[in-house]
């Protein structure tokens, strides 16, 4: 396997797929469908769908099954995004280099294109639903793996991170909430992406859990790889992050350790090519941007 070209592969599938959904702007509401755009094409790493189909894809190799799950999940990962830039939230004028989107469009059509981003991911995922599913197996999953996406983006996954990353002060805050952040606001979303992939492809129980377990441990390996790259900047503003705890080496031995669990998860899945999971864990830790 050639790892940069399968990647290449998946991001251009992924990129024709979300460009079929807002293709369409000749109507009155066509603004929000340009705010809404100029959010989903901004150079993002497509991380989380790109996840959802190589998950899928090592149990099954039916890809257009999978594909609105994916694109769901990256519909509502773009909608969050919008909405921390936000000034009641994070107050950024730059992501990925380019202006923000309340910086561009305004911050009342920045909220509507988030919330229509979330809406549109369901809308998606369910029109699917509705209009493939075979039998009532077929039905079940489907079901099953959108409730999965459901409550990794709620108030118990995605969302309830932020709530804890708003209302973290340098007076309350201890290394135990900070770990919760970091799994519910970064690890959740990443974990949707994989279960929901394992599930629609029809992997065993044993398998599933294995997906969730890999993508936990990715996701906070990964989010205190993004601590130790923004080192210098969240220590001008004072922001908490797992360095507020420890030095910079006892960050790179975490990043190592869950890293090693994130591997061994993948190692429990007997007889499955798990080679694109294990690559991908080794340039996310060892990232410089």
């Amino acid at each position: 396997m050639n790892f940069n070209d399968e990647l290449d592969r998946v991001i251009s599938l992924i990129d024709d797929e979300l460009k079929k959904i807002v293709h369409n702007k000749d109507c009155f509401q066509k603004r929000i469908l340009e705010s809404i755009e100029y959010s989903l094409f901004t150079g993002g790493k497509r991380l989380r769908p790109i996840m959802a189909i190589k998950s899928y894809e090592i149990f099954n190799n039916q890809i257009s099954e999978i594909m609105p799950f994916a694109v769901g999940i990256e519909m509502i990962h773009t909608y969050s995004l919008i909405h921390d830039d936000l000034p009641a939230m994070d107050n950024d004028d730059f992501r990925r280099g380019k202006p923000t989107n309340h910086k561009v469009f305004g911050d009342a059509m920045a909220i509507l294109a988030g919330d229509g981003l979330l809406n549109l991911a369901f809308e998606t995922i369910l029109d699917f639903i509705d209009n493939y599913s075979k039998d009532i197996k077929d039905y079940k999953k489907y079901t099953r793996a959108l409730k999965e996406i459901s409550k990794y983006s709620g108030v118990y996954g995605m969302i309830g991170g932020q709530v804890v990353d708003l209302l973290l002060g340098h007076d309350t805050v201890t290394e135990e909430k900070l770990i919760f952040m970091y799994k519910a606001k970064t690890a959740a979303l990443i974990q949707s992406a994989l279960v929901s992939g394992a599930i629609v492809g029809e992997a065993s129980e044993e398998e599933i859990q294995h997906m969730r377990d890999f993508g936990l441990n990715l996701g906070l390996a990964y989010q205190i790889r993004d601590d130790i790259l923004d080192k210098d900047k969240d220590s001008n503003i004072k922001k908490l992050t797992f360095l507020s705890f420890y030095d910079i080496n006892k960050g790179r031995s975490a990043v190592e350790e869950y890293s090693n669990k994130a591997i061994n998860s993948l190692k429990k899945l007997k007889n499955r090519d798990t080679e694109f999971f294990e690559v991908l864990t080794s340039k996310l830790i060892d990232r410089d941007i």
